[in-house]
């Protein structure tokens, strides 16, 4: 695998390193010491996969406060998606800061989320499939998240929003929870 750090310390893009003969191609998608090498958490304890009907879907920005935050290992395997992620530790040179990674079945890059970080993407293309490697069991009393159109995340969205979960349309604005978001996320 290469590993490329993001400006978000942590938060890496995966690419696989191809061994390809006639048949095709082998890669490596998760090795433990590889992670550990790079300074990262290496447990997966559940992995999920998301359908995704429409274009324009968009799910997110989700998180879990310790003691249950995740680390997600995220990957589209058919399709397209747009993958935000915001640093959510406010004791990082880059809190409230994000980074935009574009996932493909063509490019078949991973993104690596540490613990902490607010999650989601939109769909590009209609049936598109991804999924997650988590590190940490599906909490929902830990479980968060923000506005998708919050303007203090600055997140440019490519497409019009076709389809967002009722749920992820109740999160709140930063402006009112930053003070138990920072409480929480504080190490």
């Amino acid at each position: 695998m290469i590993f490329a750090e993001t400006k978000l310390r942590g938060a890496f893009i995966l690419d696989l390193e191809r061994r390809e003969d006639t048949r095709g191609f082998f890669a490596r998608a998760f090795c433990q010491n590889e992670f550990e090498a790079h300074g990262l958490k290496p447990v997966i304890v559940q992995a999920n996969i998301a359908h995704n009907i429409a274009k324009g879907t968009v799910r997110g920005m989700h998180f879990q406060y310790p003691p249950a935050a995740e680390t997600k290992l995220v990957r589209c395997t058919r399709g397209a998606i747009l993958d935000f992620i915001v640093d959510l530790r406010p004791e990082s040179e880059t809190y409230l800061d994000h980074v935009a990674v574009e996932l493909s079945e063509d490019n078949q890059r991973a993104l690596y989320v540490p613990e902490r970080f607010a999650h989601g993407y939109q769909v590009l293309c209609d049936n598109t499939d991804t999924s997650y490697q988590v590190g940490e069991f599906y909490t929902p009393s830990a479980e968060s998240g923000l506005m998708y159109y919050d303007p203090r995340l600055k997140l440019s969205w490519p497409l019009p929003v076709a389809v967002i979960s009722e749920k992820d349309q109740k999160f709140g604005l930063l402006a009112d929870m930053e003070p138990q978001v920072a409480r929480r996320m504080s190490l």
